[in-house]
């Protein structure tokens, strides 16, 4: 008995063991069977050992273009631009980043497809076949970014049609005239061209025209951007020839807000500030002489300021015309102040000598009389009675008329100086705005 429950018990546990054996096995398969339909399904996502062998990379060689020896591979460009990053009047250059698009084809790629479906490759294919060499001319610096792969994609399709974009930031010269700044607008464009291949290996052009060069809803804090266009030219080298050249091109408006409130606002109000002095006693000498030299040095720093942020160019810029005509007004409202002291210090000395006034009094700012109706040299002398003809007065003699009435310099500058800057600020507005 013991015998036959122990081959029972054998027999049992074999049965089950095979039977496990068998559903694993199954179930391997089964699993197998759908990864297959999975990567049928999904055809960007296979194994890039099977990609290569597809595409025959390994039968060609890519170091050549397509259809070598005979006519130019077109290459249709496409760009959108994401964002102008900033602009920079020091170095005169600006940054962009956009999305940069070649469109060509390659019938080394061609691969037999039942769905016409294309498949779609990252940066690690790019790198073993023949792409357009295509640069940014003037460019300072850029980049493809990076994060967290390579911004590069390369989708080929069944006919051999190559579709091949980055994402990249670029750093370019702009040549702008600041003549008119900051009431300027700037014309900047970004150049793209072939380094190697010249119009006989390589045509470039925009892939559908104007409509090539698409922007997002770009917001600049100094600039409005009022136009951008596509253009596309020639380009000629003496030692390799003519070359295609495309043109992204844009306008660029300055705000003026931002200057009106850091650069014309003050300096208006320190050249008003400049005319206070006008209002002041002549005898007030601290007063007077601390208002003209403050407002002298808040203009010298303006002026310093406005310049630090500006490259050096060897031209005036309309902002130096009013600031330095600003200056000049705030200086001669000094200048102004030394000739009425200057006036009263004679005026004063005169009547010490002539014993109406006392070294230790001061004198009060009252007109006197016309030198040439009151006789004073010789007292003597009386007007004879008859008819007098009244002559013009000589230049001396109004020297010293304004000499001995020195209050009315500031009487004509109360009226002078305000007149001259409003009608500086009318011929200056409707020039350059």
């Amino acid at each position: 008995r013991v015998c036959v429950c122990v081959c029972v018990c054998v027999c049992v546990w074999f049965f089950y063991l095979y039977e496990d054996q068998s559903f694993s096995e199954q179930h391997k398969d089964l699993n197998r069977r759908i990864d297959y339909k999975l990567k049928k399904q999904d055809s960007t996502k296979t194994l890039l050992i099977k990609s290569e062998q597809l595409l025959r990379i390994e039968e060609h060689d890519f170091a050549m273009r397509p259809g070598f020896g005979g006519a130019a591979i077109p290459v249709g460009i496409d760009v959108q631009v994401e964002s102008i990053d900033s602009i920079s009047e020091v170095n005169m250059d600006f940054t962009m980043t956009l999305y940069l698009r070649h469109y060509w084809k390659d019938e080394r790629l061609a691969f037999p497809s039942r769905n016409n479906q294309s498949r779609t490759f990252d940066s690690r294919l790019v790198k073993k076949i023949w792409v357009p060499d295509v640069f940014f001319v003037h460019s300072k610096r850029s980049f493809i970014h990076d994060t967290t792969m390579e911004n590069i994609m390369l989708r080929v399709y069944p006919d051999g049609n190559i579709l091949y974009s980055v994402r990249v930031t670029v750093t370019a010269l702009c040549s702008m005239d600041f003549s008119s700044f900051p009431l300027d607008t700037q014309n900047c464009s970004l150049e793209l061209e072939s380094y190697a291949y010249n119009e006989n290996d390589l045509m470039l052009y925009w892939k559908n025209g104007n409509d090539s060069l698409r922007t997002d809803e770009i917001v600049l804090s100094q600039f409005f951007i009022e136009h951008f266009h596509a253009s596309s030219g020639l380009a000629f080298y003496s030692s390799t020839g003519w070359y295609n050249r495309l043109f992204i091109n844009f306008i660029l408006r300055r705000h003026i807000f931002f200057f009106m409130l850091q650069t014309y606002f003050p300096t208006m109000l320190m050249v008003v500030l400049s005319w206070v002095s006008f209002w002041i006693d002549r005898r007030a000498v601290p007063a007077r002489v601390s208002l003209g030299i403050t407002t002298v040095l808040t203009m010298s720093t303006i002026i310093t300021g406005v310049s630090s942020s500006m490259p050096q160019v060897s031209y005036v810029k309309a902002v130096d015309i009013y600031l330095w005509t600003s200056f000049l007004f705030v200086f001669l409202s000094v200048i102004e102040y030394a000739a009425v002291n200057y006036c009263t210090t004679l005026e004063e000395m005169r009547k010490m000598k002539r014993g109406k006034l006392t070294p230790f009094s001061r004198v009060a700012p009252t007109p006197t009389s016309d030198p040439l109706t009151t006789p004073t040299q010789n007292p003597d002398i009386r007007p004879t009675e008859g008819t007098r003809l009244r002559r013009q007065r000589s230049v001396r003699e109004n020297v010293d008329l304004l000499v001995s009435n020195s209050y009315m310099i500031d009487s004509y500058s109360r009226l002078a100086f305000p007149l001259s800057y409003l009608l500086f600020n009318t011929i200056y507005w409707s020039l350059y705005s």
